[in-house]
């Protein structure tokens, strides 16, 4: 099957009808032994690969970025009809980029952001946002051979947990949502209220529509903070302006999507401050969005 986004409308209706069906039809482990890795099943039938960029050392500044933090490339896959849609965020260094992308064009992974996520990082860090449907095992080979001609490391072992210099339970509690302990940083995603759709294709908030919000220590109570807010167009003046009121920067607005209904905004975010004082700037901004309770 062509890897395409441009399905006809008949096409689309059988994609929609089946769905439910195709979580049943797809070869999961074909599809890992294409990717040469394991990925991991999601909520809303959607199944993830992560590519953490553990070969990068960057420091933001003055703050060495741990690859939970902002450097976890992702894909992923979604079973639609006999295929999937596959979304996700490719992370680059800045001599990966073209060849990258002339790799993925040509096995008809197609690309929708092109872009930075972190400012005052040393050395550059580049985000590619990807989107293809049609054959599992063809896009996953896609996929792996874009990968490949990154520094990117092949799959480890989970590493053993170390204690987390973080009161998580304070910050929880400010933030007003909870999230999970993940390579070193507290990590928190928040969905949005509405439906998400693409091609007519609902989306859920696993294939990257939550804001993300990544808590990494820096000692004394102290975590710098990254991630981005899922806003629509009325909401993104109004967090810009709760951010900043908390001291917290926005870093950087753009698109991660071509065909979304309702048309959506990324905006990416930085400090580095007492933890349970961020969370509270950030439930600020959260409050400015239309975001699940």
């Amino acid at each position: 099957m062509k890897t395409t986004r441009a399905f006809t409308t008949g096409v689309l209706a059988v994609c929609l009808a089946g769905a439910a069906d195709a979580q049943q039809g797809v070869d999961w482990k074909a599809v890992e032994a294409a990717m040469g890795r394991a990925g991991v099943a999601q909520p809303g039938d959607v199944y993830r690969f992560s590519f953490p960029r553990g070969d990068m050392h960057v420091t933001a500044a003055g703050v060495e970025v741990k690859p939970a933090f902002a450097l976890g490339g992702w894909a992923a896959f979604k079973p639609v009809g006999g295929g999937v849609l596959v979304m996700g965020d490719l992370v680059l260094a800045d001599d990966e980029v073209t060849p990258v992308i002339t790799a993925l064009q040509k096995g008809g992974v197609e690309q929708m952001a092109i872009h930075h996520h972190i400012l005052h990082e040393s050395p550059t860090v580049y985000y590619v946002h990807i989107h293809a449907m049609g054959d599992p095992v063809a896009i996953a080979r896609t996929i792996q051979g874009a990968v490949a001609l990154t520094k990117a490391p092949p799959p480890s072992p989970p590493a053993t947990a170390a204690p987390f210099g973080l009161d998580t339970l304070q910050i929880a509690q400010a933030l007003g949502y909870t999230g999970r302990i993940n390579g070193g940083v507290y990590q928190v995603a928040v969905p949005r209220a509405e439906t998400i759709r693409d091609g007519g294709v609902e989306i859920p908030p696993t294939m990257g529509l939550a804001s993300a919000i990544n808590f990494q220590p820096t000692g004394d109570g102290r975590a710098a903070i990254a991630g981005d807010f899922v806003m629509v167009a009325a909401e993104v003046n109004p967090v810009i302006r709760a951010l900043r009121d908390n001291g917290i920067e926005a870093i950087s607005l753009h698109s991660h999507l071509l065909t979304e209904e309702p048309r959506l905004f990324f905006m990416h975010f930085w400090a580095n401050d007492d933890a349970v004082k961020l969370a509270r700037g950030l439930k600020a901004a959260l409050a400015q969005t239309n975001s699940k309770h």
